[in-house]
């Protein structure tokens, strides 16, 4: 138990780091440049996710000699999370028409992703 919860704690923080990245750099390049939010959501993810796949790898999760196979596993379920964000924001913004609230729901998309990573990652991922 206890070393689940100090996992959940890093995990915690690089997540938080990893938020940091991703968010800023949409905001940066939605807001700033003025690239579609879509297209800023999948470079903004892409590189929070190598971010977070290395921290994640060296220090979250006992996956320290990752395998092809288990790499391929973290990038794919890395995409469904990139899949379920993109279906939030296209939600939030296009269906629900929220688009001046885009940030919000970037926010909250990334921490319903977050809990569908750990899960996942968790499960498939670590080694038991």
């Amino acid at each position: 138990m206890k070393k689940l919860i100090k996992q959940i704690l890093k995990f915690g923080i690089v997540g938080v780091i990893a938020t940091i990245i991703d968010v800023g750099l949409y905001s940066l390049l939605t807001e700033v440049i003025g690239i579609h939010y879509a297209i800023s959501q999948v470079i903004s993810f892409a590189i929070s996710l190598a971010f977070n796949y290395w921290a994640s790898i060296k220090w979250v999760f006992d996956a320290k000699k990752q395998t092809p196979k288990e790499a391929i596993l973290f990038i794919g379920l890395s995409i469904v999370g990139l899949g379920i964000n993109e279906l939030i924001l296209w939600l939030g913004i296009d269906i629900l028409g929220l688009k001046k609230y885009h940030l919000l729901i970037k926010l909250l998309a990334t921490c319903i992703v977050m809990v569908f990573n750990f899960i996942t990652r968790k499960l498939f991922i670590e080694k038991r």
